[in-house]
């Protein structure tokens, strides 16, 4: 299945960066390579995988990572590696598994932008899928009944959370005053679990008990895709768990490994990120950001 953070987060890296992209919607995933969603169209250069549409941006001198250390490069790696171990089953299982969820959101929000017959097939498809992915990497002993693996993967993605508040504290950014790839990515899974109005929203509560997450939200709705965010008052911010330490630890490590293991990530000379750029929309798309729905 697609996860939900690829766009969002592709659109928030080309913000930052500067890139020059013009988003179009596809409604036939099948013209997509493989199915596979969203699609970087350069000239005759065809490009499906968020990793791979990122390192083509920054061959072009598109790199919102220029001014960051070995070091930082590193963090980022590291947390980026997290976000997709904790938090990203339970962002699956919130959109695709969740049965409230699925029913009167995400197979009606999906199939409405799938041309018929897919309509009827793909978001199904995708729902198994997506539980199919979380029971393969979190299945296994000693969580063996479904609900069990459920509030393990909802366990783990609170910690997550929690360790980004610690670690954003009261900066704008992951990294200072200026937004990377890191905050793309952070900002890719957070969002739709922000905005999306779900019947079942453990996930969005927890989150909207941590103001500094909600703020660096709105501030990135705000400023780069120029959408007015909605009020939000969150409550004080959760004590930190048990094994928020743990998780701490595991990022450094990480990190620590990733920076011996590169000598350096970001050579050639770049573009600086550029603040307050925009995204422009093909004939047919929304006159905001597709981030106002956060549409597949």
């Amino acid at each position: 299945p697609q996860p939900p953070p690829r766009q969002s987060l592709l659109q928030a890296y080309a913000k930052f960066s500067g890139a020059p992209l013009t988003v179009n919607t596809i409604g036939n995933s099948w013209r997509a390579p493989k199915g596979d969603v969203p699609v970087l169209i350069s000239e005759d250069i065809v490009i499906s995988q968020p990793a791979k549409i990122l390192n083509f941006l920054r061959k072009q001198k598109y790199n919102a990572d220029y001014e960051l250390s070995a070091k930082q490069g590193a963090d980022t790696l590291a947390y980026i590696a997290l976000l997709e171990e904790k938090l990203l089953p339970a962002l699956l299982h919130t959109f695709w598994v969740e049965a409230e969820n699925y029913c009167s959101v995400t197979k009606p929000w999906f199939a409405s932008r799938i041309a018929f017959p897919l309509s009827l097939y793909l978001p199904g498809k995708m729902s198994r899928e997506a539980l199919n992915r979380i029971l393969l990497t979190r299945g296994g002993p000693p969580l063996y009944s479904l609900t069990e693996v459920e509030a393990q993967i909802y366990r783990d993605a609170k910690e997550c959370l929690n360790l980004l508040s610690k670690r954003l504290g009261t900066s704008q950014f992951f990294f200072g005053d200026t937004p990377t790839t890191l905050d793309a990515f952070v900002f890719g899974f957070l969002a739709p679990i922000y905005k999306v109005c779900f019947p079942r929203v453990q996930l969005q509560e927890h989150l909207k008990q941590l103001p500094n997450l909600c703020r660096f939200c709105d501030d990135i709705l705000t400023c780069y895709f120029r959408l007015t965010v909605s009020g939000h008052s969150p409550a004080g911010q959760d004590t930190a768990d048990a094994n928020l330490q743990k998780l701490t630890q595991l990022v450094n490590k990480e990190s620590n490994l990733i920076e011996k293991m590169d000598d350096n990530l970001r050579k050639s000379p770049q573009h600086p990120p550029r603040k307050l750029t925009t995204l422009k929309l093909a004939a047919g798309g929304e006159e905001s950001s597709p981030l106002n729905r956060l549409s597949p």
